[in-house]
């Protein structure tokens, strides 16, 4: 990977970046390619998480705190980032779930949040770009419409008769989703706690999974990254979001050398190529570079 490459990622929320691929991120950044996360709202719905910022002052100005929290997160990480500018969605409640505000990031019209992208692909131009799979890697109104604007973007950024004045055509070459919260994972750290007489935070997860018969995202997997290097990083720029992350939470209940030893690396479902690649695949920019320097 001599040559300088280009990765983007897209997220819903601040925070999601480092809860979902953020070892990556930070490799692929330390080994001088540009890397640049999306966020496509300011996260102004998200509760606070964390029992020691759930101050009045924080909560009087929850934007801005969000907005310096992301900042802090990825100068951790190396990376560029950019926010699309939508409005958080919250995530509905209720039996029947009540409808969604006007305005927010998941009831925009599809056509103008794309355009958004669009945009930035664009400017940046990348060579990968990841996303959620078609569940927002878990129900939230706000990841799904994620998704649907990252693919969306991804046919459309390289067609000249789309979206025009949003400048020149680019087409990316990859397209993966983000598969981290596996069950395989969560039982392999599950088990280890439990070895070692301590008591594990994903019980309770492992039962529900169980009863609801949950697919396992592990089994789409096609790329997994080796990025143990950088978990200690990965933690690092989560718990900059300190609103939403609680340092004493399960994020942090199996430490990284245990991590690097059961599972080291974060995985993907290659889900659209350009290029020539052979599965499975432990970089995500396996026949990019190829392609590039052609």
């Amino acid at each position: 990977m001599a040559d300088k490459l280009r990765l983007m990622t897209v997220h819903a929320h601040p925070d999601d970046e480092s809860s979902k691929g953020a070892a990556t991120t930070a490799r692929y950044a330390a080994e001088g390619h540009e890397v640049m996360v999306v966020t496509c709202t300011g996260g102004e719905a998200g509760s606070i998480l964390n029992p020691a910022m759930d101050r009045p002052e924080v909560v009087s100005n929850l934007t801005e705190v969000r907005r310096q929290e992301m900042a802090q997160a990825a100068e951790i990480l190396g990376v560029q980032h950019r926010w699309l500018g939508f409005v958080d969605s919250g995530l509905p409640e209720g039996d029947p779930l009540p409808p969604l505000p006007d305005g927010v990031f998941a009831t925009v019209p599809m056509e103008e949040s794309t355009r958004e992208l669009v945009k930035v692909v664009r400017e940046f131009r990348p060579h990968v770009l990841i996303t959620y799979d078609e569940n927002g890697g878990y129900p939230h109104p706000d990841h799904i419409r994620c998704h649907e604007i990252s693919v969306a973007a991804f046919d459309a950024a390289g067609d000249p008769d789309l979206y025009p004045g949003t400048g020149e055509p680019w087409q990316p070459l990859k397209l993966y989703y983000s598969h981290g919260f596996s069950r395989k994972r969560m039982q392999l750290f599950h088990e280890s706690l439990l070895a070692e007489g301590k008591e594990s935070p994903w019980t309770d997860w492992l039962a529900r999974w169980d009863e609801q018969k949950r697919p396992d995202p592990d089994d789409r997997v096609t790329t997994r990254v080796p990025c143990g290097e950088y978990f200690e990083k990965r933690d690092d720029a989560l718990r900059a979001h300190a609103t939403q992350i609680d340092p004493t939470s399960r994020w942090f209940a199996v430490s990284c050398d245990v991590q690097r030893e059961l599972w080291p690396t974060e995985d993907y479902e290659l889900v659209r190529s350009l290029v020539d690649t052979t599965l499975p695949e432990d970089d995500l920019f396996d026949g990019v570079q190829e392609k590039v320097c052609a």
